[in-house]
């Protein structure tokens, strides 16, 4: 499952690129669009600034941005990033993970085309495509 985290990432993501100015965007402003919590928020961006989806600075015209162009970000990026591993099944999620099963297991080709699904369904999408799907609304 898909936590708030991963979801409000999206979000947050969506709401720097419809409101690119090419400045920075003051959080406060995001979390009041959204109806997030700004708190909640300064958590969400920390990590997206860590993993290089965003950049921040702060003081007078400070808040955050985007470091690429929208059609540039793959949403399963995005989603791993704050999830970590959208893997259905430990043995496929930890590659250090040891089944004594893993030769004669019966389900594990049905996980791992699930979890192949899953990826290319995320990774097909870009951060764009939800920008023109809105638009579209």
């Amino acid at each position: 499952m898909i936590s708030t985290k991963g979801r409000y990432a999206i979000r947050v993501m969506i709401d720097m690129a419809e409101n690119d100015n090419g400045g920075f965007i003051p959080l406060k402003d995001i979390a009041e669009r959204q109806e997030i919590s700004k708190k909640y928020l300064e958590i969400i961006v920390k990590d997206m600034v860590a993993g290089g989806l965003i950049t921040g600075a702060s003081g007078k015209g400070g808040g955050y941005k985007l470091t690429r162009k929208p059609e540039k970000y793959k949403i399963g990026e995005i989603l791993e990033l704050m999830e970590g591993s959208l893997s259905s099944v430990v043995c496929l999620a930890d590659k250090n993970y040891e089944c004594s099963r893993r030769k004669k297991c019966k389900t594990l080709p049905m996980w791992k085309e699930f979890d192949k699904m899953v990826h290319d369904f995320f990774y097909g999408r870009r951060l764009s495509d939800l920008l023109e799907q809105k638009k579209k609304k």
